[in-house]
């Protein structure tokens, strides 16, 4: 049994095993059998290791276990066709037939669970290549809706059939509604107070005193023979206001690799548009600008407004970007891209200098997912972070702080690599 096979079925049972190589993993399940170790384990390893010659613990599934070794099988167990003897051309069981896999479907949200059904389900689409099955109704409504599959919908959107358009915008909407549910509270509760402290005040109430940086600026004002600080000039929190106090450019890489980005971005965008004292603008890009600004109020327009895939042009993205900007000292512009540039490279980083020369807070993440940094253009990064831009990845949860940090200009809390 092959490597990718092996940890792949091991992920998906989820035993508690070692993930390692196929020798490995043989070696043990080999010695549990041979010290007559309990039935226990030797079925965990039997549904790791998926049957047939390789497997070594004799042991027999039943009922569940059967059917959950079936549903392993059919995605990373298929027999070899017309392959090489290494065995690199291989097809698992579940065919080409839509019923077949709806069915399939089913049964992995039956045996799994649904961390990982998504995983296999990605799976599936990778290996067997059945992203045009989802064009179906009906095979939408047997998936576990996700970030990952709603970049896969997006990328299909223009050849999916009127009937399935509507179930796919359903699809879509579930995803984006979790995720709302989820950030947008904490990004209005961390981006409020991060507008109300950039907003000091020289004459304030009591209750809106900073006192920290009240006793900061009077410390001359110590009197020794009272053992107290005479506070001359008072420092306040800004009073939240409907002004637009801060704008905010969110520049948006749509190339294929960035698809989950896309969806984050989208949502974060329709939250900070929904703040009054945030003017936002959303701008996402290939080799051409879109605008997508005055479909902020509702972020499932936003993402069917997208086209997944294609080259990159930062350049002139960050020309159009640029262009809008009309208070540099208040704005802050987010550039969401693997920075694998396409265009006039040099220009690129002229224009984040001369933004930043000019008071704009530039931040530039590598990814907004929770998958990590992704493959990107290190020596453009390296640039960028000579410019006093670095680039990193961002998760969804970390945005928030990240976007307070850039709007009260402080350092940004950048992750450990």
């Amino acid at each position: 049994m092959s490597t990718g096979t092996t940890t792949g079925t091991s992920s998906a049972v989820n035993t508690g095993t070692t993930t390692g190589t196929s020798s490995a993993t043989t070696t043990g399940a080999t010695t549990l059998h041979a010290s007559g170790s309990d039935d226990e384990r030797l079925r965990r390893w039997r549904l790791v290791l998926g049957g047939g010659e390789a497997d070594g613990t004799g042991r027999a599934l039943t009922g569940t276990d059967a059917a959950m070794d079936g549903a392993l099988t059919a995605l990373y167990g298929g027999k070899t066709q017309g392959g090489d003897r290494a065995g690199r051309d291989r097809s698992a069981g579940l065919g080409a037939s839509a019923p077949s896999v709806a069915r399939w479907l089913g049964d992995i949200r039956t045996y799994f669970p649904s961390s990982v059904v998504q995983v296999m389900q990605r799976d599936a689409i990778d290996r067997l290549g059945l992203a045009t099955l989802l064009l179906e109704p009906e095979m939408l409504e047997a998936v576990e809706a996700d970030v990952h599959l709603v970049g896969t919908l997006l990328s299909l959107h223009k050849a999916m059939p009127e009937t399935t358009r509507e179930t796919a915008r359903a699809v879509v909407r579930k995803v984006v509604d979790d995720l709302e549910k989820r950030l947008a509270s904490r990004t209005r509760a961390t981006l409020t107070g991060a507008l109300d402290r950039s907003a000091r005040i020289g004459r304030p109430r009591h209750r809106d005193i900073d006192w920290d940086r009240t006793i900061r600026a009077n410390l001359k004002n110590y009197l020794p023979e009272h053992r107290t600080v005479v506070p001359e000039r008072l420092i306040g929190h800004g009073r939240a206001s409907r002004a637009i106090r801060k704008e905010v450019v969110l520049c948006v890489d749509q190339s294929g690799s960035m698809a989950a980005s896309v969806v984050h971005a989208s949502v974060f965008g329709a939250v900070l548009a929904s703040m009054r004292s945030i003017a936002t603008r959303l701008v996402v890009f290939d080799t051409a600008v879109v605008d997508l600004t005055d479909r902020l109020d509702d972020p499932v327009d936003v993402l069917f407004g997208t086209q997944l895939g294609g080259g990159t042009d930062i350049n002139r993205a960050l020309a159009h970007c640029q262009s809008k900007i009309t208070r540099p000292a208040d704005t802050v512009v987010v550039l969401i891209s693997d920075l694998y540039e396409g265009g006039i490279r040099d220009e690129m980083l002229k224009r984040v200098a001369a933004m930043k020369a000019s008071g704009v807070q530039f931040v530039a993440l590598l990814a907004l997912s929770d998958e990590g940094a992704p493959a990107y253009d290190r020596d453009h990064a390296a640039a960028l972070a000579a410019l006093g831009a670095p680039a990193f990845a961002c998760t969804p949860d970390l945005f928030p702080e990240i976007m307070a940090a850039a709007l009260e200009k402080r350092p940004l809390p950048i992750p450990a690599a």
